[in-house]
């Protein structure tokens, strides 16, 4: 009987002593875990904050989990700054395209405005007009190419703030207004309701955005006018460009934003096919978007949605 209660106690500790030794493991384990995890955090801060260098940490401590860590994080803090000296390369490149253009163009219009005032044979005035017409176009193409890549690379940066919608229907009709009216059209702002709805966009590139529709329903109208009309939503203020020109058929709707994409309809009009890219990267920047209704010889309707908030 006391054998018994002998191998009882011996089993007894033995098994109180495994218990606390697995106790003990876990908890070992438990503090090498979150030793480990929190400097693979200290790697993350440092990665996000700029700071992380091979030297953060100590290959001997670590598993090879937090070292193959440690080589992403380095992989990616060199193909960050790779990418900003490329974006930096890009900045410079089209900072001298701009300038070495701009020079040539402006005296090449001069020429031509000189040209045109002497009196030169009815071939040569037309030969005049058209290398104008031609040159102006090669001046907008540049422009507009510089903008684009500039927006894309990132080095245009839009700083969306809390402005009243109204401002941008003022600015559209002093600037749109004579074109429509050479072409015999009408354009149409309507204000009623519209001095207190407020939106949150970039004024300068929203302007630019809203132009480039209303530029497009002038261009590819031909009777009767564009209307431009502003309803609240509740998240978004959208901007209507409604017109009664050429329309767009169904199966062209999603193409007409994509970059230098114009229809066959409009081939013989002038521009590049930049407008309404430029238009939908613009408010996207912004965190709206645009939407077009339309029907084959029946007018377009563009909408551009600003946020509310």
């Amino acid at each position: 009987m006391g054998t018994i209660n002998t191998l009882s106690v011996v089993l007894l500790i033995i098994g109180i002593a495994s218990l606390a030794a697995a106790v003990v493991l876990a908890v070992i384990t438990y503090y090498r875990r979150k030793k480990a995890l929190l400097r693979m955090r200290q790697m993350l801060e440092a990665a996000i904050e700029g700071t992380f260098t091979e030297r953060t940490y100590d290959e001997s401590l670590y598993s090879a989990v937090e070292n193959k860590l440690s080589e992403y994080l380095n992989a990616s803090l060199t193909s960050a700054r790779r990418t900003a000296e490329e974006k930096d390369r890009i900045k410079t490149l089209i900072a001298d395209i701009s300038h070495q253009t701009k020079t040539p163009i402006s005296n090449i219009l001069m020429y031509t405005e000189l040209l045109k005032e002497q009196e030169l044979p009815e071939e040569a005035g037309q030969s005049v007009a058209l290398l104008e017409s031609q040159t102006q176009k090669l001046n907008f193409l540049i422009a507009s190419l510089v903008k684009l890549s500039r927006l894309e690379t990132g080095i245009i940066v839009l700083h969306p703030e809390e402005n009243f919608v109204t401002g941008l229907l003022e600015e559209a009709y002093k600037q749109f207004h004579h074109k429509a009216e050479e072409k015999g059209l009408y354009l149409r702002m309507e204000r009623q309701d519209v001095q207190e709805i407020k939106a949150v966009f970039d004024e300068k590139w929203t302007r630019e955005a809203l132009g480039n529709v209303i530029d497009n329903a002038v261009k590819y109208t031909r009777a009767g006018g564009i209307t431009v009309t502003v309803k609240a939503y509740e998240m978004f203020v959208g901007i209507e460009v409604a017109d009664t020109g050429i329309g767009i058929a169904e199966e062209e709707q999603a193409k007409i934003f994509g970059r230098f994409y114009r229809t066959m309809e409009v081939s013989g009009e002038e521009g590049v096919g930049i407008g309404l890219y430029l238009t939908r990267q613009i408010l996207q920047m912004e965190g709206g978007y645009i939407k077009v209704t339309s029907e084959a010889g029946k007018g377009a309707k563009f909408t551009l949605y600003l946020p509310r908030d």
